[in-house]
């Protein structure tokens, strides 16, 4: 996917800073490309904080050096460290340093189309035209993998929750968020190594947000699962982080304010979200793994229905279905959940 250049900048009447804050953990060879991408932004005024998580390269000798090259002019870099080594602790402590009415997340090897701030922006703008105050501003993204294939996240303007529990729509690249709102809520958790902005961004939707939806075309590349990203090339060989997260948000959507429907209803997606973890394990060969899982998560979704005659006769059969279609690597089965549950 190929960005097309644009030679001019977009101000706003009201010069409205965003701030952009990126952690860097020995990333020297591959955050440049990164930060090309921001300073290439149509957009200005801009603040990029840049938070070096203890790297062990020189990673902080390269982001003083693209300070230094950047200087002024609408484009205020910030530089700031934090020992704590997770990804959740540098964002929450370049968060700190933010002074931009509204605030991108981003990851140290992914990059940003021109036209993605200047895009959020007109979309703040139209929405105050009418008399709205957004907080939250999802937009699309495309994927990148390990073999170089490419495809769009999956992205949809309606039952949030839902694409979110099954999809990550809000995973750390694909949303603005205004700074007061996410000030008001507990940040990022420091303690999660592993889908911690999935984790949040359940969080962030249980704080009733305004949404608005970006539309067009994506306009952020991911790097989705590679060697270098955060997540991975595996599941198994950290298990039990993974379901730890899982249990962490049963809980947050047991203790909020949503309707007994609604809270059924997630808990069942999340229920299905281990079991596609399980499916996982089973397709990395980790059967040892896999089985109790599947059986944990299975269990779970017959005591919600009560063993029902529609779990017994159509939503259990289809549950065991589900799990050997992930598990021999086939797609869509998301979209079968979200109606089967």
């Amino acid at each position: 996917m190929q960005f097309i250049k644009k030679s001019s900048t977009f101000t706003p009447e009201k010069n409205m800073e965003v701030t952009i804050v990126i952690p860097v953990y020995n990333r020297a060879n591959v955050v440049s490309a990164t930060l090309e991408s921001v300073v290439a932004q149509t957009y200005r005024p801009l603040q990029v904080v840049l938070v070096d998580n203890d790297s062990t390269d020189n990673t902080l000798e390269v982001l003083e050096t693209f300070k230094k090259e950047h200087p002024g002019d609408g484009f205020n870099v910030v530089i700031t460290r934090e020992a704590h080594h997770t990804a959740g602790a540098a964002r929450n402590r370049g968060f700190e340093e933010a002074t931009g009415e509204w605030v991108l997340f981003f990851d140290s090897d992914d990059l940003m189309e021109e036209g993605l701030v200047e895009s959020y922006v007109k979309v703040i703008e139209k929405a105050q035209k009418h008399g709205r105050q957004l907080d939250l501003i999802s937009a699309k993204s495309t994927l990148v993998f390990p073999d170089g294939s490419q495809r769009p996240a999956p992205y949809h303007k309606r039952d949030l929750f839902a694409q979110h529990i099954l999809h990550a729509q809000l995973a750390t690249q694909r949303y603005a968020v205004r700074r007061e709102f996410f000030a008001g809520t507990d940040g990022w958790n420091i303690n999660l190594p592993g889908w911690n902005d999935w984790e949040l961004g359940l969080r962030l939707l249980l704080a009733k947000p305004h949404v608005a939806y970006m539309g067009g075309k994506s306009r952020v590349i991911i790097n989705h699962n590679g060697a270098d990203s955060i997540t991975g090339t595996e599941f198994h060989s950290r298990q039990g982080q993974w379901e730890h997260v899982i249990d962490i948000m049963k809980t947050e959507v047991q203790c909020s304010q949503l309707k007994p429907a609604y809270k059924r209803r997630y808990h069942r997606l999340l229920e299905y979200r281990r079991m596609v973890l399980a499916a996982q394990y089973e397709r990395e060969g980790c059967s040892e793994l896999s089985k109790p899982l599947c059986r944990q998560a299975y269990h779970a979704l017959r005591e919600s229905y009560g063993n029902s005659r529609r779990w017994r006769w159509f939503v259990g059969p289809m549950t065991k279905w589900l799990f050997t279609r992930i598990a021999t690597g086939k797609r869509g089965s998301a979209r079968i959940a979200r109606l089967l549950y």
